[in-house]
């Protein structure tokens, strides 16, 4: 039984073109019908975007922010368990406005 049959005939009941052996042909195939085989895809979400704008707010106090951070990586930083609840009841009881 020959492995790469098997693997042409896949391809084929899947709708995927095989990879050309020419380089230039591959680029020129993978460009016109947008799908190759075996690449990488990455997806980014829009909360890098949403921080970087947050932080130019003229509201932000930088020295706190820098000041959590210090202690964040001091392993310093501790907030009560109580004021953590009574924040969360709060913010249900006024609808989270």
């Amino acid at each position: 039984m020959d492995i790469r049959n098997s693997l042409d005939g896949l391809k084929s009941l899947l709708g995927v073109t095989p990879a050309s052996t020419d380089p230039m042909q591959a680029k020129s195939s993978s460009a016109t019908n947008g799908t190759v085989l075996g690449s990488d895809q990455a997806t980014l979400s829009s909360a890098g975007s949403e921080v970087s704008l947050t932080a130019a707010d003229p509201g932000v106090r930088l020295d706190k922010v820098a000041e959590v951070q210090s202690a964040l990586t001091a392993g310093t930083y501790n907030v009560p368990a109580s004021e953590v609840a009574s924040k969360v009841v709060d913010s249900m009881l006024d609808g989270g406005q």
